[in-house]
């Protein structure tokens, strides 16, 4: 990856890459700004999940995504549509040379990116980064409408969005109640249990479980720090979501699971914890993300039943 400092000095040689919009280009109310956005955008990249997520789900795909943290390439649940995307980058640091060398028309980026990257990235192409905020029920939803909107899709994506809504609440009205439940992510240091209003619980709540935390993570935070065996205690309710992200989160996973403190827990004795896959349910977003997390939690209450 390369440092601020010289993505600075390369950006002075990148501006002369910048496409000159055409006459028909559509006005997008972004975080720092309005910006034109030329309509249905053929050569994109994307420096989020969501944003490649969406685009996916509109029939665009894009020339250049980042990697999905937890691994090298952009999230499994991708499949083969994804093949053939080229990586430039992670969720923290994006190679900016990559980007410029895919002479992209538009460049959909995180509601958090940062303004400095946000100056270097627009000098490119127009960069797209909702004005969303974080950690909210609707926040991928509302994401997902910015990206539809910058590349002439809004129609597939309210359609998409509408499907998952179906679905979620078709799922609430199979639920005795409202039971209890908590996301957790194994980390070879220990559990650390996700937030209630992250991308995967929002999922959970709207197919009709309470998501609790056990009062484990610190306001703004999207997950707790890491519990001991003794506090797993806390997040014992009805149900228990379980992820890892790699080969060590198994391990650490696989040897906590031998120890008297998990093997008492009540969810553990009625057969209530679900494995799921950490990079869909703990680092994914977007339209096809919410189908597949849906997805396991109709596997999961069929499983039950």
């Amino acid at each position: 990856m390369t440092s601020l400092r010289h993505l600075c000095m390369a950006t002075a040689g990148i501006a002369a890459l910048s496409a000159t919009l055409p006459a028909d280009a559509r006005s997008l109310e972004t975080a720092y700004g309005t910006v034109e956005v030329a309509d249905n955008p053929a050569r994109v990249v994307t420096l989020y999940t969501n944003a490649l997520d969406t685009s996916l789900t509109a029939g665009v795909k894009p020339l250049g995504a980042v990697a999905t943290r937890g691994g090298d390439g952009v999230a499994r649940y991708f499949g083969e549509q994804a093949d053939g995307i080229e990586i430039v980058g992670t969720p923290r640091e994006t190679n900016i040379e990559a980007v410029a060398a895919l002479a992209p028309d538009v460049i959909l980026a995180s509601p958090q990116l940062p303004e400095a990257q946000y100056e270097l990235l627009s000098r490119i192409a127009p960069t797209v980064v909702p004005d969303v905020e974080p950690y909210q029920m609707e926040s991928w939803e509302n994401e997902a409408r910015v990206y539809g909107k910058a590349l002439g899709r809004s129609d597939t994506i309210d359609d998409a969005i509408a499907e998952i809504d179906a679905k979620a609440e078709a799922l609430s009205e199979r639920q005795n109640g409202s039971p209890t439940a908590s996301l957790i992510r194994w980390m070879p240091q220990g559990a650390i249990v996700m937030a209630d209003n992250i991308f995967a619980s929002t999922l959970l709540t709207k197919s009709g479980f309470t998501v609790e935390d056990g009062d484990t993570v610190k306001e703004g935070r999207p997950h707790s720090d890491p519990l001991s065996l003794e506090n797993l205690s806390r997040i014992d309710n009805d149900w228990l979501f379980l992820a890892t992200l790699n080969a060590e989160g198994d391990e650490a996973y696989e040897a906590a699971r031998q120890s008297p403190a998990f093997e008492r827990l009540d969810v553990v004795q009625r057969d209530r914890v679900v494995s799921v896959d950490g990079q869909l349910w703990t680092s994914a977003t977007g339209p096809m993300a919410a189908k597949a997390i849906l997805d396991d939690i109709a596997s999961a209450m069929d499983a039950a039943q």
